[in-house]
C-alpha cells in the first residue's frame, strides 16, 4: 500500500499534477472574478436580471418587437432599473479632486570632491615628452626629389 506524500502532490510528480492545474485555473477564476467586481461588475449584472426580468414580463402582453421596444426604450424603467439608476448616482466617487501638480525639486548644490588614488605611480619623463632633434638636413638632397 502507498504512504501518502505531500511534496509529490504539490511538485506536479506523479499523479498530483491534476492538483497543480487545479490550482493554476482557481487562481485564473479568482482573478477575473475580482476583476469584475472591481470594475461594477455587480451593476452590470444586476441591470441584466432587471432588463430579463422587464423583457419576460412584456412579452406576457405585447409581441417580441413591441416587448423588446419597450424593455430598452428607457421610458418604462422598472422598480429595479430605478433603484440601479439610484445606485450608480450614489456610487462613491473619488472625494478628492484629482488635479494636475507639478513637482518641484530643491536646486542641486554642485559639489567638487577630488580623490587622489591611494597608491600614486609617477610616470618617467623621458616617456612622457618627445626627443629634441638638433640634426641638419643631408647635403646634397637626395636625388628622388630633384626632378
Amino acid at each position: 500500500m502507498r504512504g501518502f506524500c505531500p511534496s509529490r502532490r504539490l511538485t506536479g510528480s506523479g499523479r498530483g499534477g491534476e492538483s497543480r492545474n487545479v490550482f493554476q485555473w482557481l487562481g485564473k477564476l479568482l482573478l477575473i472574478v475580482a476583476m469584475f467586481v472591481a470594475t461594477a461588475g455587480p451593476l452590470v449584472m444586476l441591470q441584466t436580471v432587471a432588463w430579463t426580468g422587464m423583457l419576460v414580463g412584456n412579452l406576457t402582453t405585447d409581441s417580441v418587437a413591441a416587448a423588446v421596444g419597450k424593455t430598452f426604450d428607457g421610458k418604462h424603467p422598472c422598480c429595479l432599473c430605478k433603484a440601479i439608476a439610484a445606485g450608480k448616482k450614489t456610487e462613491k466617487k473619488s472625494e478628492i479632486p484629482l488635479q494636475k501638480q507639478k513637482f518641484e525639486y530643491p536646486p542641486l548644490v554642485a559639489v567638487f570632491v577630488m580623490v587622489f588614488p591611494v597608491r600614486f605611480l609617477r610616470l618617467a619623463v623621458a616617456g612622457a615628452f618627445a626627443e629634441p632633434r638638433n640634426f641638419q638636413p643631408p647635403t646634397p638632397p637626395p636625388r628622388s626629389v630633384v626632378g
